[in-house]
This record gives C-alpha cells, sequence and structure tokens, in this order.
C-alpha cells in the first residue's frame, strides 16, 4: 500500500508534525517550540494563536521536507491524526474563532482554591464515581469556570452559545476545519470532570457542578473517525482528519499496548503511566486516574494512568533557569558524572500529581552538602523522573493485586540511557525503549490510519512495533530501596509548603 499519514503532536512545550508511510516509519518531521507563559507562581498558561500558528508551520514545513527528499507530498497523505496535552483549557468565540483568553495549561494550579471548596462540601466521591479522576485543578472543568469569571459578560454569553470550549484536539480540529467541527474524542473529553466514562456522555449534573454551560462543550466523537476535513487553503487540498486522542492515550496505542495489563510511560515535560486495563473501567485506591483510553469501533479500551506534573520540564528549568546546561540532552553527560542518591530534587515546581495530589507541594533540593555541584543536582533531576514513576508503578500494583512485569517508555528522555537502566534498577523489572521514539504521533496516525482503511486492525499495527533496546535490572534490592526511602523522605518535606501561606511569591520565573 502507498500514501502516508500525517500526525500532528501538539505538546505543552512543542508543535510537531510527522508523516508516517505504511510500516509506521516516519519519513519526514518538524518541530518548534513556542512560548511558556507564567503570569503567578504555580500558573501557566500559553498564546492559543502560538499553538494554532506553530501546529500549522510545522505540518506545512513536514510536507515540504517529505517531499524535498522524495518521500511523497500532499498527494500521498490519506489523512490526518492529533495528538494533543491534555486538559489545557481553551474558550473561544463560535463567530469568529477568536480566542476569548490565554489558554490555561494542565499544569496550572491557579483553580486550587476552588477545588479545596469543592472537596471540602464532599463532592469528590461523586465527581470520582461518574469521572474516575479527583477533584484537582489539573482538570478543565476548573479552569472553564475561572475563565468565565474572567472577564464581564463572558459566562452569559457561553450561556447564549456564543463561546466554545475546547480542549487543544478541539481548537485545531475548528481551526483545521474553518470552523465547521466542533468536536472531541473520549479520551479527551473523560479529562475535564464534566464526562461520564461509563455512560460515554456529557453529565449535566456535573456541568451545573462545575458551574460550565452546556452549550460551549463539543460534540463527543469516537478516537478513530472520519471528524472532518481541512480547509483546501491550508495545505493545498481537503484532508481527511481521521483520528484523535490525548497525548499520553496516542502514546500507548503508539506502544501497542492492545492487551490487558499492558503498560507504557511517557517521558515529556511530565511523565505518565498508563495501563491497559480492557473493556472496563477500573477504580484506583491508590490516587491513580481511571480513564478512557480510546474508542476504536464500537469497542472503548479503558486505563489506569498515574500523571506526573513535572518529568523533563525539570531538565528544561536546569537549561534555562539554572543555565547549568545549553541543550536538554546535555544533561545525561553531566548527571553521569554523579552517583544516585544523596542529593534528591522534588520537582514539584507546581505541586505534586500522582499519587500525593498536593497542589501546594513546592520543589525542592536536600541532601546539599559543600561537595555538591551541579553534576550532582543534573543527577538528581533526571532521577526523580524515575522515583517518580516508582511512585506510579507501586501504586498501579497496589490497586491491581500484582506487579507490573515490564515497562514499554517513550518520550524525549527516553533518549537518555542512564535514564532508563536507572529507571530498570530501581522499578526492578525490564524497561523496553521501541525503534520509533514517536509513539504519541505513531498513535496519532493509527488512529487515522485505521479510520480510512490505511491500517487493517490492531494487530496488524502490533507486528510492526519493534525494540530498539531492552534495559535489565541490576541494582541490589537493598541498595534499591535505600535509595527509594530517601527518596520518600525528600518528598514529605515538599508537601503542603505553600498552603495558606500569606507571603507573595515573586510572580514568574527570572530571566
Amino acid at each position: 500500500m502507498e500514501g502516508l499519514v500525517l500526525a500532528l503532536d501538539q505538546g505543552t512545550s512543542s508543535s510537531r508534525a510527522i508523516l508516517f508511510d505504511p510500516g509506521g516509519r516516519p519519513v519526514a518531521a518538524a518541530s518548534r517550540e513556542f512560548p511558556q507563559l507564567y503570569p503567578a507562581p504555580g500558573e501557566v498558561e500559553h498564546d492559543p494563536e502560538a499553538i494554532w500558528g506553530s501546529q500549522l508551520a510545522v505540518a506545512r514545513e513536514a510536507l515540504e521536507r517529505a517531499a524535498a527528499v522524495g518521500a511523497g507530498g500532499i498527494e500521498d497523505v490519506v489523512a490526518v491524526g492529533i495528538a494533543n496535552q491534555r486538559e489545557t483549557t481553551l474558550v473561544w468565540e463560535r463567530a469568529t474563532g477568536r480566542p476569548v483568553a490565554n489558554a490555561i495549561v494542565w499544569q496550572s494550579r491557579v483553580t486550587a482554591p476552588h477545588c479545596d471548596a469543592l472537596r471540602a462540601r464532599g463532592l469528590e466521591p461523586l465527581v470520582r464515581a461518574r469521572t474516575g479522576l479527583p477533584i484537582d485543578p489539573y482538570f478543565s472543568a476548573t479552569k472553564i469556570r475561572h475563565v468565565l469569571r474572567s472577564a464581564p459578560g463572558l459566562r452569559e454569553r457561553a450561556e447564549r452559545g456564543e463561546l466554545c470550549f475546547g480542549t487543544v484536539d478541539s481548537f485545531l480540529l475548528w481551526r483545521l476545519t474553518g470552523g465547521r467541527v466542533h468536536a472531541t474524542d473520549v479520551s479527551n473529553a473523560s479529562r475535564t470532570l464534566l464526562f461520564d466514562i461509563g455512560r460515554l456522555a456529557w453529565d449535566d449534573e456535573l456541568c451545573e457542578l462545575f458551574e460550565v454551560p452546556r452549550a460551549m462543550l463539543p460534540e463527543v466523537r469516537s478516537s478513530s473517525e472520519v471528524l472532518g476535513r481541512t480547509e483546501p487553503g491550508l495545505f493545498g487540498r481537503p484532508l481527511a482528519v481521521a483520528g484523535m486522542a490525548g497525548d499520553q492515550q496516542a502514546a500507548t496505542f503508539g506502544q501497542a499496548c492492545f492487551e490487558p495489563g499492558a503498560a507504557k510511560v511517557t517521558y515529556g515535560t511530565g511523565a505518565f503511566l498508563l495501563l491497559n486495563t480492557g473493556a472496563r473501567p477500573v477504580a484506583s485506591a491508590n490516587g491513580l486516574l481511571t480513564t478512557v483510553g480510546w474508542r476504536v469501533g464500537d469497542r472503548t479500551t479503558y486505563c489506569l494512568e498515574g500523571a506526573v506534573f513535572v518529568a523533563g520540564a525539570a531538565v528544561q528549568w536546569l537549561r534555562d533557569g539554572l543555565r547549568a546546561i545549553e541543550r536538554s540532552s546535555d544533561v545525561e553527560a553531566l548527571a553521569a558524572a554523579a552517583e544516585a542518591g544523596g542529593v534528591y530534587l522534588v520537582p514539584a515546581f507546581v505541586g505534586l500529581g500522582a499519587p500525593y495530589w498536593d497542589p501546594y507541594a513546592r520543589g525542592a533540593i536536600l541532601g546539599l552538602t559543600r561537595g555538591t555541584g551541579l553534576p550532582e543536582i543534573a543527577r538528581a533531576a533526571v532521577d526523580a523522573m524515575a522515583y517518580q514513576v516508582r511512585d506510579l508503578l507501586d501504586a498501579m500494583a497496589a490497586d491491581l493485586g500484582r506487579p507490573v512485569r515490564e515497562l514499554r517508555v517513550d518520550g524525549g528522555a527516553a533518549a537518555n540511557n542512564g535514564l532508563l537502566q536507572f529507571q530498570a534498577d530501581l522499578l526492578g523489572v525490564p524497561v523496553e525503549r521501541p525503534a520509533v521514539a514517536e509513539t504519541t504521533a505513531l498513535g496519532a496516525a493509527y488512529l487515522a490510519g485505521l479510520a480510512v482503511g490505511f491500517w487493517d486492525d490492531e494487530s496488524s499495527l502490533s507486528s510492526r512495533w519493534a525494540l530498539d533496546r531492552r534495559f535489565e535490572p541490576g541494582m541490589a534490592p537493598e541498595r534499591r530501596e535505600r535509595l527509594y526511602a530517601g527518596w520518600r523522605k525528600a518528598v514529605a518535606r515538599s508537601l503542603d509548603w505553600a498552603a495558606h501561606d500569606p507571603v507573595r511569591e515573586p510572580s514568574g520565573p527570572s530571566r
């Protein structure tokens, strides 16, 4: 079979576009970072136009690069798939498509006080039962309310149907189709606190509870179907947008985790561990999320998820905040000069996610001595990713009543061999890195390709998964547990740090 699938991977810090051939191999790619906005400590925003502009630019650039190397052109593209940073909240005018405010990013803790008030009313059991999620600023619902309260008249306009809410997938689909389609897929809808994951429908009671007008919500569709066609002027001809999923669900699909019990972790800005639980949702008693993985045809797959808010972002902080390295990739060599343990960095820059769910935790470096230097801090930043994944895997094993036997990994930091070896050592299970590292984009491409018959079924996709390297655990159990005990001790020092603090910190990071 000939042809290409274009995957749009809109992430927290960059927008990417990759073209995949029938073998699931990338033939051309482009990537572009865009600005992060920090209006106050613990708050993170994006300019919606920067999201759209960067994503459109890299899509066109990838197509140009494919043509330049003879891999194909726009006439060969059979479908477009979208993967997106989840929970990030946008509100725009239905008539013009103009955003009414900056996007509030999933990392932002701006609605923490409101979430506290909702929990104090005893509402969390109801919300968890319907959505599989805790009440937390991470998710979209309280962010929508915050936007609607940010300027006079916005709520009234939303109630009249003049405003649209969407996560990033919805916003991109709206722009790609010239405003003809306002839709999301089940995986993204399941991250809003407004979606009943059992009925697979918006919940009117939750909308009322979170003060979100029903009229502004998108239509919910499956993850693999033709959702609409792009405006002809964007790429030279209309293209079918046929796949859509939140980035972590897309990565799980791209890793071919199609069987219950299969698990992957993505090291990106944050770190996200997802485990396929099959056709029924599994409730968590250990701080994890129950979420929709994807829906293909008439089959819905559910996952257990652990969400870490800051993983690779700690390395970005070393680069941009401390200026300890020039490029993020430089951290591997710097960290290799130090031993694990001794110094611990808890990267709670915007609070802690699973399994702690503490929006008031703050970052800490502990164990400093006169001999501590940049290599030790770099090592602690890298190791923090592995420690946080251990937190998640332990919680997942407790929920399931059995350990996870192996872990597939992807994301930018998966190129760091030192990290992956330490991860295997700390978990005591093998860690597998695939040959195609861009599994988020690959999952979006697979979902789109299935919808148009470019690929046959999930079993045909499984056969395309290929191993790059397997990391076997080699650390003595006693040392593994001693290091992890140090991590838990460090985390305990960071919890509840900013709660009810009357002293306001300086606004934004230094530059």
